[in-house]
């Protein structure tokens, strides 16, 4: 079956267009579950969580959060927190996972009457907030966060692609919509028939051009992720230091280049082994940074380079070109969104998979030319300007979780009509018989 005739036998029809005055709905009560924890493992995954919360209170909402960590405060601008009992990821220990089925959650859900449930995906704790949300009666959209089906063969076994593609087809089916962080991480959904091709839609990409500025270059950051050597071309990779992310072929680049530095900003299962990679080599490895510190390390470097091929959006990129950092990235997963092919040596240059020479090439000028490298740092700053997290929410609040509602009462609909027809072919009064004249 081609992904034509899918959609023609699969999709519902579209929710109808929101008037001007139905945009800024009601005040709303929202129930996050979010794992892994914001509070716990990624630089910067703190801040994005934080504006998005900022942002929907806001907006008048109410919000509660579940989520995978037991030492979270109760309350986050605003929100109620509420830390599930987990377990660490056999694969990364760092990483706590939870069902969050407890009745104490339930009942605290149950308690807060959310109007919907929003759930990141994939994941263990998405399987409790569907329950949830089917228990209560409650719609349920699903944003899908991390493409598991490319990391499985780096981590596990590739005969386990296509189970986990059923299980993502099972949780996305039973959402009432999909949000992807990137148009090329919905056309893979689509294409693997993940769910109805209407039903996923893009979380637009947002960013906080005011924590990300190019005002925080700092001098003292720059001698600390140098080494001790602030002149040299200073590289610089945030993220986590994860097998899947392709960090070793930044070993190649670094082979070719002895006149610069790089710096590695993140932690993750793959760190030990990248430290022994790079031992001897001008390499730091400063571990999770976060606040000002996060944001000096971007501005203080020369130019932010990304080999990751597995990046559902890549908000890190998004955070680079907001603090003035040339970026050189992989032309793979959503990259391509960010930096489209009409602004290449404009915003920054993607590079293909795996070629190193077509890296390196983009790579050494921005190194050597100072002048390029600010022309095209301004440019990448200026671009990202027009993506605040506050446009971000908004759209999601107003336009996507009104058409969640929307495919949930419809579905409702559909499930409760054979029941009323029995219903009134049961109970309906018979008709009075006619009368001839």
């Amino acid at each position: 079956m081609t992904i034509k005739e899918y959609r023609e036998e699969e999709e519902e029809e579209n929710p109808p267009p929101l008037l001007e005055s139905e945009m800024n709905s009601r005040p709303r009560r929202i129930a996050l579950f979010v794992e892994p924890s914001p509070f716990a493992y990624v630089s910067g995954y703190k801040n994005r969580f934080q504006n998005f919360i900022r942002y929907l209170r806001e907006m008048g909402d109410e919000v509660m959060v579940v989520t995978t960590h037991e030492g979270v405060p109760q309350e986050f601008y605003g929100a109620k927190l509420i830390g599930s009992r987990s377990f660490p990821c056999p694969l990364y220990q760092k990483v706590p996972l939870s069902l969050a089925l407890s009745p104490r959650i339930i009942s605290a859900v149950a308690e807060f009457k959310p109007d919907i449930i929003h759930a990141s995906s994939p994941g263990i704790m998405v399987f409790g907030a569907l329950i949830i949300a089917k228990l209560l009666s409650v719609p349920i959209v699903m944003s899908y966060h991390t493409h598991v089906p490319v990391y499985i063969p780096r981590y596990t076994f590739s005969w386990l692609v296509q189970p986990m593609w059923l299980v993502i087809k099972f949780l996305h089916r039973a959402a009432d919509l999909t949000l992807v962080p990137s148009a090329a991480i919905g056309k893979d959904l689509e294409a693997a028939r993940v769910t109805a091709a209407n039903k996923i839609r893009l979380w637009n990409k947002g960013v906080d051009s005011e924590s990300f500025h190019p005002r925080f270059r700092c001098h003292e950051m720059r001698v600390r992720l140098s080494n001790g050597e602030p002149d040299r071309p200073l590289i610089v990779h945030v993220g986590r230091l994860g097998v899947e992310k392709s960090l070793d072929f930044l070993k190649s680049v670094m082979d070719r280049l002895p006149e610069a530095r790089i710096a590695f900003i993140g932690d993750g299962p793959y760190r030990d082994e990248l430290e022994r990679m790079f031992s001897g080599m001008p390499a730091v490895f400063t571990g999770m940074l976060q606040g000002e510190e996060l944001s000096q390390a971007y501005a203080s470097g020369d130019v932010f380079v990304m080999p990751s091929e597995s990046e559902t959006l890549g908000l890190v990129v998004l955070e680079a070109m907001s603090s003035g950092l040339p970026v050189v990235a992989v032309r793979a997963g959503g990259i391509p969104d960010i930096i489209p092919d009409e602004q290449q040596g404009k915003t920054g240059y993607l590079y293909s998979p795996g070629d190193l020479d077509d890296c390196l090439n983009k790579l050494k000028p921005l190194l050597h030319d100072q002048e390029l490298r600010e022309t095209i740092g301004k440019a990448a700053r200026v671009e990202m300007e027009k993506y605040d997290w506050r446009a971000a929410t908004r759209k999601i609040r107003n336009e996507q979780y009104n058409a969640a509602i929307w495919f949930w009462r419809k579905k409702r609909a559909q499930f409760l009509r054979p029941f009323q027809w029995w219903f009134r072919r049961m109970f309906q009064p018979p008709r009075a018989p006619a009368i001839e004249l």
